[in-house]
């Protein structure tokens, strides 16, 4: 599963318009705040800090239109602190080459 690029485009173009410099510079800004979370939820040992860090995940995600982290951010706050399934799905959510093709 990957995040859609297209959502997370569009809700760039919403906010930034023709400003090619500052699109880059909003995606990497929801890219590192996605994998700050990410590492937050791989280090959580305890259901406070694992909702915490995925709740924190789910509003960025909403944030920027992407959908699909959305939902598997969701999916983590409804789950077991440390569920590697979700951990796997989310990374590989935010490093899909592919996503959004």
């Amino acid at each position: 599963m990957s995040y859609d690029h297209g959502a997370l485009d569009a809700a760039l173009a919403q906010v930034a318009g023709n400003d090619e410099a500052l699109v880059i510079e909003l995606r990497r800004a929801f890219e590192e705040s996605a994998r700050r979370q990410i590492d937050l939820l791989s280090r959580a040992r305890c259901d406070a800090n694992w909702l915490y860090a995925a709740l924190r995940l789910k509003g960025i995600a909403a944030s920027f239109g992407a959908s699909e982290i959305q939902h598997l951010a969701e999916d983590a706050a409804e789950g077991a602190p440390g569920d590697p399934v979700i951990l796997r799905e989310l990374t590989g959510a935010l490093d899909d080459p592919k996503s959004g093709d």
